[in-house]
C-alpha cells in the first residue's frame, strides 16, 4: 500500500527532498495548520506536525501521527485518533530552548534583575541588598526527562550539586549527581536551594506540587515551574510567597493560559512571569531538531524498525 505523507511541519529549502528521499515511494503532500483541507486529513496514512485535534476525525486512513512538541496530551482523549494509531512525539527537541529560558529565569531572580528592572522604570537607583548563588547550592529537578536532564547539567556546570526525579530509575541519568523516583520528593523537597518542575501533563502529575509540598521548601528556595501548569497549586503558592515564603518563583507555565488579567499571580512580588515561550519554534535549532526526528522516525518506519519518542 502507497503511504500517504501529510507534512505540515515548518521546513525549510531542501527539506523537502530530505522526507521524499527517505520515502521515495510515498505521496507526500505539504500544507499549514490553517491551511490543511478535510480531504488532506482523509488521504493521509502519515502525518508529521501539529494538526488540530478537533479535526483528526477526517483522518479516517492514518495509521502514525508524528507530532511536533514533547506533549501529545491534546490527541489522547477518547476518540481524537482512530483505534489502532501510532503515536510518536518530538521530545528532545525542545530541551536546550526551554532549559536556558529556565535558567535564565533563575540566575534572574538570584541577582533579583526584575526589581531593578523596576527600578530602572522608575528612574530609581537603589541597592536591593543581598543575592544568591546556585553555586554549592542543591538543585532538584521534577522531572528528569529530555528537559530536566538538559537544565540540571547547565546547573551542574554552575557548580550546584543536582538531584533529579523520574517515574522509574533504571540508572544514571545526564545531567544529575543522583536521580530518585518520585516517591521521594517529600523528603527531598527541604533539601533544595532550587526546585525545577518540568513534568508533563498527566493524572500523576496533575496538583503535584500542592499546598503540603511548597510548605515543605526552604523559606528561601527558588521554584521554577516550565512543564505544564497543571503540576502547580497556583493559589498556594500566591499565598504562600505573600505569606514571605521562598526567594523567589518563575513560571513559564500556568492555569489557565493565557493567564486572565484578574489573577493574582501578576502582582506577587519575586514572581517572574512568561506566557509560555521557554519552547516552541523560537529558536532554529529546535526546529530543525523536530524535522531531524521525524526524520529518523520516517526512516525507521519505512524499514519496520522501532520509533522513538513511541507514545502509543
Amino acid at each position: 500500500m502507497t503511504e500517504h505523507i501529510l507534512n505540515l511541519l515548518p521546513l525549510k529549502e531542501g527539506e523537502r527532498e530530505e522526507f521524499e528521499s527517505a520515502a521515495p515511494d510515498a505521496i507526500h503532500t505539504y500544507a499549514g495548520r490553517s491551511t490543511v483541507t478535510p480531504e488532506q486529513l482523509a488521504e493521509a496514512t502519515i502525518i508529521f506536525g501539529w494538526p488540530r485535534a478537533e479535526e483528526l476525525c477526517h483522518a479516517r486512513n492514518l495509521k502514525w501521527l508524528q507530532t511536533m512538541w514533547a506533549g501529545t496530551d491534546e490527541y489522547e482523549g477518547d476518540g481524537i485518533l482512530p483505534s489502532g494509531v501510532i503515536m510518536s512525539s518530538s521530545s528532545g527537541s525542545n530541551s536546550l530552548s526551554v532549559a536556558e529560558h529556565m535558567l535564565a529565569g533563575l540566575l534572574a531572580l538570584c541577582r533579583r534583575l526584575p526589581t531593578y528592572r523596576d527600578s530602572q522604570k522608575a528612574h530609581r537607583w537603589t541597592d536591593e541588598g543581598m543575592m544568591k548563588t546556585i553555586y554549592g547550592g542543591t538543585v532538584l529537578v521534577v522531572g528528569a526527562g529530555h528537559v530536566g536532564s538538559t537544565f540540571g547539567g547547565m546547573c551542574r556546570a554552575l557548580g550546584a550539586r543536582t538531584i533529579g526525579l523520574k517515574r522509574k530509575v533504571t540508572g544514571p541519568v545526564e545531567g544529575f549527581d543522583q536521580v530518585f523516583p518520585l516517591e521521594e520528593l517529600d523528603r527531598l523537597l527541604p533539601q533544595a536551594d532550587v526546585v525545577a518542575l518540568t513534568l508533563p501533563h498527566n493524572p500523576q502529575s496533575v496538583g503535584l506540587m500542592n499546598r503540603a509540598r511548597i510548605a515543605l521548601m526552604k523559606e528561601d528556595a527558588i521554584l521554577l515551574s516550565a512543564g505544564r501548569g497543571t503540576v502547580l497549586d497556583q493559589q498556594a503558592l500566591v499565598e504562600a510567597m505573600e505569606g514571605g515564603k521562598l526567594w523567589g518563583a518563575a513560571l513559564d507555565v500556568t492555569v489557565p493560559e493565557p493567564l486572565p488579567e484578574d489573577s493574582p499571580l501578576w502582582d506577587v512580588p519575586n514572581l517572574l512571569l512568561t506566557p509560555h515561550v521557554g519552547g516552541g519554534m523560537r529558536l532554529e535549532i529546535t526546529r530543525r531538531k523536530c524535522v531531524e526526528i521525524a526524520l529518523d522516525n520516517l526512516r525507521r518506519y519505512m524499514a519496520g524498525e522501532p520509533l522513538v519518542n513511541r507514545v502509543r
